[in-house]
């Protein structure tokens, strides 16, 4: 493993820029969710989820908890914490909390959150190589899938990556859907929210990281790139992919072979399989 923690513009890596792919979706097609319609999902539910978010002391709006809850030694300290940080603490039973979650497996226990707190892409990136010497951070294009986002962010956190981050329109923004899928990564994964995406890609590739982006069939074979150093790993759309201008701010396109008939994979699965490639390398080579 090289000694390089970031890009040397110097280094070709594997080969030069690959051609562009002429056609084809990327990754498997998810059922169309729109932003406005995420964003007004607010509501966070469930004993785990809803207790990280007040371990990490996340700003929530109000909280609805049985009584069964309210002064369970877990709940009741944080509760209180949150009461004097100015939540709103409404003590209720289970068919109020099935009115407000819509029958949905609360548990016991529903809290309204506040708008995600966005951290800027320059101070992601500081962030990032302040963590490690080979930082990765995961870039998703046009995921409007608040599930899909959601398993993405819990992966990079599991691996160990630094950040995420995500295009303003025609995408998923974090909404409790994504908070609750993501199981708790989000309170230490930081994210960023930017408006021009391939501006940021240009950013991410100034401050030394290589990009790149996850194509079916038309990409090398994942196993065969070295994945070593600082990275960004783009990721497309469930079905229409990385667009065109987004593959060629990559430095390389990268595939993962496919053994069966099924044509390609679920966004959030092709990203899964990336990250464990690239620290399946970092591990076997030198952890850092």
């Amino acid at each position: 493993m090289s000694d390089r923690p970031f890009r040397d513009k110097s280094d070709n890596r594997n080969s030069r820029r690959p051609s562009r792919p002429k056609t084809g979706p990327i990754l498997a097609k998810s059922p169309a969710v729109t932003p406005e319609n995420q964003e007004a999902d607010d509501l966070l539910y469930g004993r785990r989820v809803v207790l990280t978010a007040m371990e990490e002391e996340r700003q929530l709006n109000r909280i609805w908890v049985v009584n069964r809850l309210r002064y369970d030694p877990r709940y009741h300290t944080l509760l209180e914490k949150a009461k004097a940080n100015g939540t709103v603490i409404d003590e209720v039973d289970d068919l109020r909390l099935d009115q407000i979650t819509n029958k949905a497996n609360h548990q016991g226990i529903a809290a309204q959150m506040s708008p995600y707190d966005y951290i800027e892409l320059a101070d992601l990136i500081e962030k990032a190589k302040g963590k490690s010497r080979h930082p990765v951070i995961v870039i998703a294009e046009g995921i409007t899938d608040p599930h899909n986002l959601g398993a993405i962010i819990r992966t990079a956190e599991a691996m160990g990556c630094q950040g995420v981050v995500i295009p303003q329109r025609r995408a998923a923004g974090v909404t409790s859907t994504v908070m609750k899928v993501a199981a708790g990564a989000l309170e230490y994964l930081p994210v960023a929210r930017v408006v021009n995406l391939n501006r940021a890609l240009e950013e991410l590739k100034a401050a030394g990281f290589w990009l790149y982006g996850t194509a079916a069939k038309t990409g090398k074979s994942l196993h065969t790139i070295n994945l070593t150093g600082a990275i960004g790993l783009v990721v497309g759309s469930e079905g229409e992919g990385l667009s065109l201008l987004t593959q060629k701010s990559c430095d390389e396109l990268v595939s993962i072979p496919l053994a069966g008939k099924t044509p390609s994979l679920n966004a959030s699965v092709a990203a899964a399989m990336a990250l464990y490639e690239v620290y399946r390398q970092r591990w076997q080579n030198s952890p850092d």
